[in-house]
Formats: structure tokens, C-alpha cells, sequence
């Protein structure tokens, strides 16, 4: 019976205690006339702009044992490559994990991309470089 009588006695307390204090200090939703210190800021950021195509490609995700020549030759099969180069650890002589093609031309290196996106064998993600 005590303590039934100390909810209703907390219930009615509650009730009768004034709105916002910690209530508006940690809620997660927004008002208008929030007293938090930190200014709202409507403000948002503007869009990135998209790279123009360019025949410079990133690769990622290559294993460590791939080589600068391994990576022309998988290439070239869609293309005239110009340069392959696999970044390399300085201490081990391993590939670091990523490289970098350049082809002749834009369609060349459009083609490389389709050709070489998704390939199971090689598992590499390819984008444009600046």
C-alpha cells in the first residue's frame, strides 16, 4: 500500500513541476525557442562538383604481390596504356594496395573502367584522379 501511495505521490509531483528545464536541455528534438548555447545553423553545404573525365585512373584494393607490369598488362586490354605504376612500401617492396594507369585517350580509359569494374579476379575500384 506505501507504495502505491509513493507513485501517485511522484506522479503528482511530476505533473506539477514546471515544463523544460533538463527536459529541454537533453532532448533531441528541435524548437523554435530552444535555450541550448550552441547557435542553429540552417545553413547547408554546397554540393561537390564532379571531376571532368580525365585519363589518369586510381586503383585500389590491388593484392601485395601485384606489379607495375602486371597492372599494364591487365589493363591494356582495353586500351593503349601509357604508364602503370603500383605504389609501392619502401621497406618491403610490397604493393601498398593501390596504383595508378593512364591511358592514350578518354575512350580508352572509359573502356578500362567498364572493362576492369566488378572483375571478381582482380576485385579493384576505379576513379577518376584529379
Amino acid at each position: 500500500m506505501a507504495m502505491r501511495a509513493t507513485t501517485a505521490a511522484l506522479a503528482a509531483a511530476a505533473a506539477a513541476a514546471p515544463r523544460g528545464g533538463f527536459l529541454r536541455l537533453f532532448s533531441t528534438t528541435s524548437t523554435s525557442s530552444s535555450s541550448f548555447p550552441f547557435p542553429q545553423t540552417t545553413q547547408q553545404t554546397p554540393a561537390r562538383e564532379q571531376a571532368e573525365p580525365n585519363t589518369n585512373l586510381f586503383v585500389s584494393g590491388l593484392s601485395k604481390r601485384t606489379t607495375s607490369e602486371g597492372l599494364q598488362e591487365a589493363f591494356s586490354k582495353f586500351g593503349e596504356v601509357v604508364q602503370a605504376r603500383v605504389v609501392t612500401d619502401r621497406v618491403s617492396g610490397y604493393s601498398k594496395g593501390f596504383g595508378f594507369v593512364k591511358y592514350a585517350t578518354l575512350e580508352d580509359a572509359a573502356e578500362g573502367i567498364k572493362g576492369m569494374d566488378g572483375q571478381v579476379s582482380f576485385t579493384w575500384l576505379l576513379t577518376f584522379v584529379l
